[in-house]
């Protein structure tokens, strides 16, 4: 791992957490450089990026894409290469297909598609002896009449997909009738559980966990992201995280979604081999590249306080307030959220959020779509049939 002074890049520059992770390296004495699509992500203004670079879109240019990086990496001597969205799927394939100068912080192709699969993921955790949700596999129409008459007490998803994107929640059998799942478009059916949803990210290296925040999003994006979140304590769904870094000898980050019961009990509903927001939790740079990049212990998150990001909170929060009636349980997290954009001596990124956010808006308006659809059209990886 490269130590201080050495350059790192990170991609995925449209996300918070590529803003947050290149804080923390910047702080601890790494040259970080970011790369991305779009024109105008809010990471390339923070004081902590050497420079950005601008990426042909890797969904729809693979190719040139992997062609871009390795040029990158080469032209800017990039010792180690950090994905933070999507796009460490397509740069997992550029590593297998080509030779690099930099080390991937992430695992191969094959183990980051068998963890992003929802009902392999599910097989995977039952192999490491965890218990799981029931969930079945639909590769066609008649998978899913089998079960039809059972979708009350099933939630469907995509076996491809993210953000909660197409969802389908104890559906009504007719409902169903939306959905055609296929060998290349499968769907999973996953038996509903009720209970309290906590989210974890984690850091880990050769299996070894290096950083976990655990949390859980009490306002999202849609159905999706959490755009305000709480710190959570609890030794169950820890342990299962470990379980799972070291049974799959995980290198790089990796985020659960998980489902405490009342028994106490914690299932894993499904995995993202990413960055998502518990990584804001963390503010220390030394000790969190000391710990991640380096050889020190373990690291615990930081801040105690809820966090948020408050232009999505104006955006998405607030509608869903005013729908459900619970406009003074708004105010009062605006009040109590940590602007997690917020940093001592970095203001620029706050500002940034609108022109990044008229950049998506834009391909939102052209393409037809969502804003959050819109916001990672570009470096989706829906399996290798997709």
């Amino acid at each position: 791992m490269p130590g201080a002074d050495k350059t790192v890049l990170i991609t995925g520059a449209r996300a918070p957490v590529a803003l947050h992770l290149a804080r923390l390296l910047h702080g601890a004495g790494r040259r970080v450089i970011l790369a991305d699509t779009p024109a105008r992500p809010i990471a390339a203004q923070s004081k902590a990026c050497a420079r950005y670079h601008r990426l042909p879109p890797p969904r729809f240019e693979p190719g040139a894409y992997a062609e871009a990086v390795e040029a990158l990496v080469r032209a800017e001597s990039v010792e180690l290469v950090i994905p933070t969205c999507e796009e460490v799927f397509y740069l997992a394939l550029a590593w297998h297909e080509r030779p690099m100068r930099a080390q991937l912080f992430a695992p191969g192709i094959e183990q980051l598609a068998e963890v992003h699969n929802k009902h392999a993921f599910v097989r995977l955790a039952e192999r490491l002896g965890l218990a799981a949700p029931e969930t079945t596999l639909l590769n066609s129409c008649d998978d899913l009449e089998a079960i039809r008459r059972r979708s009350r007490d099933l939630v469907f998803k995509p076996v491809w997909s993210r953000f909660a994107s197409h969802v389908l929640l104890r559906p009504t059998p007719d409902f169903l009738d939306a959905i055609a799942p296929s060998a290349a478009m499968p769907w999973v059916a996953q038996r509903f559980i009720d209970g309290d949803e906590i989210s974890a990210y984690a850091v880990a290296r050769a299996g070894k966990l290096k950083a976990l925040a655990l949390y859980r999003s009490l306002y999202r994006a849609g159905k999706g992201a959490g755009i305000f979140f709480e710190r959570v304590e609890d030794r169950a769904p820890r342990e299962l995280v470990e379980r799972i870094v070291a049974g799959t000898a995980w290198t790089g980050q990796i985020s659960f979604d998980l489902m405490r019961e009342a028994s106490g009990r914690v299932l894993p509903l499904e995995c993202n081999p990413r960055a998502v927001s518990g990584l804001h939790s963390f503010r220390d740079p030394a000790r969190f590249a000391d710990a991640v990049l380096g050889d020190g212990p373990q690291v615990a998150p930081d801040v105690t306080a809820p966090q948020t990001v408050r232009l999505a909170m104006w955006i998405y929060g607030l509608p869903a307030a005013l729908r459900s009636g619970g406009l003074a349980r708004f105010r009062k997290a605006m009040r109590e959220g940590q602007e997690l954009l917020d940093w001592p001596g970095d203001p620029a990124p706050v500002k940034a959020q609108w022109p990044a956010l008229a950049e998506i808006a834009g391909v939102a308006w052209r393409q037809g779509i969502s804003l959050q659809a819109a916001s990672t059209r570009d470096i989706e990886w829906n399996g290798p049939n997709g």
